[in-house]
């Protein structure tokens, strides 16, 4: 029988945001790096979690403001993969170690000039922590903070563009802009933010989640745009397995910045006055669960845009993916002789010595005879 816990846990944590293709520059897609963490809790003691998500994002659409406007180039496509290992060090403390592979992130220009890259991103150290944690039998809520550390490991300034003048004939080449490059080349500091209202008997929920991304300077001088978004989630599971999620997410990405004596324009044809937006996203998550493992698929729908000058904007993003979780010792059994208590629901790690609620459920643990 497919535990409600499971699915309890599983469809409320799994929401992954999907990543930005333009790395805050340039707009056309989120600016956070974390496809994994953005939206999760913790897990309970020593369980791990092992995920991967495949991640599509295609945009030729470009604003001027929150208008439609004339196009820059042709479009940004992306194929993105991004793996997470997570484990809970105790019942209130998880850490994981989060890393993305672009499959391909590739820049069309109008005369077919083209800028491609594939490889790692970057690696996220990523602690949670519960600061606050009820659980009753009609309720749970709970409240996590969490920091993090961004390290770039792909490339941000190897990658050439060339293309062909049409008049003359002439092959010219130039280095190809950030919406193409692996990652931003800087370290980044993560801040997070969680909180979840369960209620289990309804199989219902409500949970809210902001990221703040501290941005730091790479050796080019660039320092791309500080991100923020808040999240709104509303989910409900259905015969046990089926969980349906929705969520409305504001983000906001500030704007590149140059050091002194580094013209960004002349070097990397970046302009900075094109940089920074703002965008509203509602986000729709189904999710299946088998024992252990959810299966779930989301994406996102820009409601409104406002970038910067001229931008390419948000377009069509969306994944699918997997995730795995299971416990890397066995729950703590009562010795011989002591009374044993179980959770109705049989949920993992459910047994006890004595009385009290799940932690996760919720219900109210009973005293079982010994077979």
């Amino acid at each position: 029988m497919i535990k409600r816990i499971i699915l309890f846990s599983s469809v409320a944590l799994l929401n992954f945001p999907v990543a930005g293709i333009a790395q805050g520059c340039c707009s056309g897609g989120s600016g956070s790096p974390i496809a994994g963490g953005g939206s999760q809790g913790v897990l309970l003691d020593r369980q791990m979690e092992v995920s991967s998500t495949y991640q599509y994002n295609y945009t030729n659409k470009f604003f001027a403001g929150n208008k439609d406007t004339i196009p820059l180039f042709n479009h940004l496509v992306s194929d993105y993969l991004y793996t997470k290992i997570a484990y809970g060090v105790t019942k209130d403390l998880t850490v994981s170690l989060e890393s993305g592979f672009f499959l391909k992130k590739q820049q069309i220009g109008k005369n077919l000039d083209t800028a491609q890259s594939v490889g790692f991103s970057d690696l996220i150290f990523f602690p949670k922590y519960v600061v606050y944690s009820n659980t009753q039998e009609k309720r749970r809520v709970e409240f996590v903070l969490g920091a993090g550390w961004k390290i770039p490991i792909g490339s941000y300034n190897d990658s050439m563009v060339t293309f062909r003048d049409t008049v003359n004939g002439i092959v010219y080449y130039t280095a190809a802009p950030p919406s193409s490059q692996l990652t931003t080349g800087s370290h980044d500091f993560i801040f997070y933010s969680f909180f979840f209202r369960g209620f289990p008997k309804s199989n219902f929920r409500l949970f809210a989640n902001s990221v703040y991304i501290k941005k730091g300077w790479n050796p080019l001088g660039e320092k791309f745009g500080d991100y923020a978004s808040l999240g709104l989630f509303a989910g409900k599971t259905f015969f046990d397995k089926l969980g349906v999620t929705l969520q409305v997410k504001g983000e906001y990405i500030g704007k590149l910045k140059s050091a002194k004596n580094v013209d960004l324009l002349a070097f990397y044809n970046v302009d900075t006055a094109s940089t920074g937006s703002r965008a509203i996203f509602i986000t729709p998550q189904i999710s299946y669960s088998i024992k252990a493992l959810t299966i779930f698929a989301l994406s996102d729908f820009p409601i409104y845009q406002y970038v910067n000058k001229e931008q390419i904007a948000s377009q069509y993003q969306f994944a699918i993916g997997l995730a795995y979780r299971f416990f890397t010792t066995k729950s703590i059994i009562p010795k011989d002789g002591a009374a044993v208590f179980a959770c109705e629901m049989d949920c993992p790690g459910g047994q006890s010595s004595k009385p009290g609620t799940c932690r996760m459920c919720g219900m109210q643990m009973n005293k079982k005879e010994k077979k």
